[in-house]
């Protein structure tokens, strides 16, 4: 078992900056890659990076936004810049492990002034 609790969304301005933390507990040791995933009001959920066990990161939404995970392997981390309207979503931390996938319980951004 693996529990992911994600946090740090909050209400942002257009053109600000957030960081958004997802820890992992458990089995960890299994995990082989972990991922930001979001999903605004009305639309599908989607992609946003993913980082493999080796630090290795992929990016859907490039050039805003930064993934990384810390050296103990139990936190990731998505460090969004040049935050916008399109932005607003609740935002999935998901950790990838041979035999399926868990997600956390999300994290609410709000891009507004």
């Amino acid at each position: 078992q693996v529990q992911l609790v994600e946090s740090g969304g909050t209400l942002v301005q257009p053109g600000g900056s957030l960081r958004l933390s997802c820890v992992a507990t458990g089995t960890i040791e299994r995990i082989t890659t972990m991922a930001w995933y979001r999903q605004a009001p009305g639309k599908e959920r989607e992609l946003v990076a993913s980082i493999t066990r080796g630090s290795t990161p992929s990016y859907v939404v490039r050039g805003r936004f930064a993934i990384s995970i810390n050296n103990a392997k139990t936190t990731v981390y998505l460090q969004m810049n040049s935050l916008q309207p399109e932005d607003t979503a609740v935002y999935y931390c998901n950790a990838l492990i041979p035999w399926g996938s868990y997600w956390g319980n999300g994290t609410l951004v709000t891009v507004s002034s």
